[in-house]
């Protein structure tokens, strides 16, 4: 879970006024505008920059299992549930976003499907049925804060902060 906190010690030698602002701040609207801004970051992320935080580009689509549903999107855009799916959720002193996805998971961190039941995988893409014993998905890491991102998120917590005391 990705959290934030502040630790304010206002002393007596503080001017009251400034005091008075500083304690105007809401840890809440602050962490809910940092989550905002995580959730648009990882959309734009999966929609254009097709790359990790890390900035490695991702694995390429294995031409076997690509959609034709896919369009024009980015590799993990697919019909777009992924991305509209991200969200994000304040608690007392954090904020954490992602998707509630099933298969959000296995394409941030990669694995391989196995059958549950029977001997083959059996799925259809493009009108085609396929049967595969297993299906590898590399990993395609989309959450998380790239150095572009951590500059983002401390601008908008550094104009929060300062916002009170104009």
């Amino acid at each position: 879970m990705s959290g934030i906190e502040f630790l304010a010690d206002l002393d007596a030698s503080l001017p009251m006024a400034v005091a008075n602002r500083f304690a105007r701040l809401q840890a809440s609207e602050l962490l809910d505008a940092l989550g905002a801004i995580g959730v648009s970051q990882t959309q734009r992320r999966i929609s254009d920059e097709q790359q990790g935080p890390n900035g490695e580009a991702w694995a390429p689509l294995n031409p076997r299992y690509a959609s034709s549903k896919r369009g024009s999107g980015g590799l993990l855009q697919g019909e777009g549930d992924l991305v509209t799916s991200m969200d994000h959720i304040v608690g007392a002193s954090e904020v954490s976003w992602g998707s509630p996805l099933v298969y959000a998971a296995i394409h941030h961190f990669g694995g391989t499907i196995t059958p549950k039941n029977g001997d083959k995988l059996v799925f259809s893409i493009g009108g085609e049925t396929i049967e595969a014993d297993a299906v590898d998905i590399p990993a395609r890491p989309y959450l998380g804060i790239s150095s572009d991102n951590a500059a983002e998120i401390e601008d908008t917590a550094l104009m929060f902060i300062g916002e009170p005391f104009q």
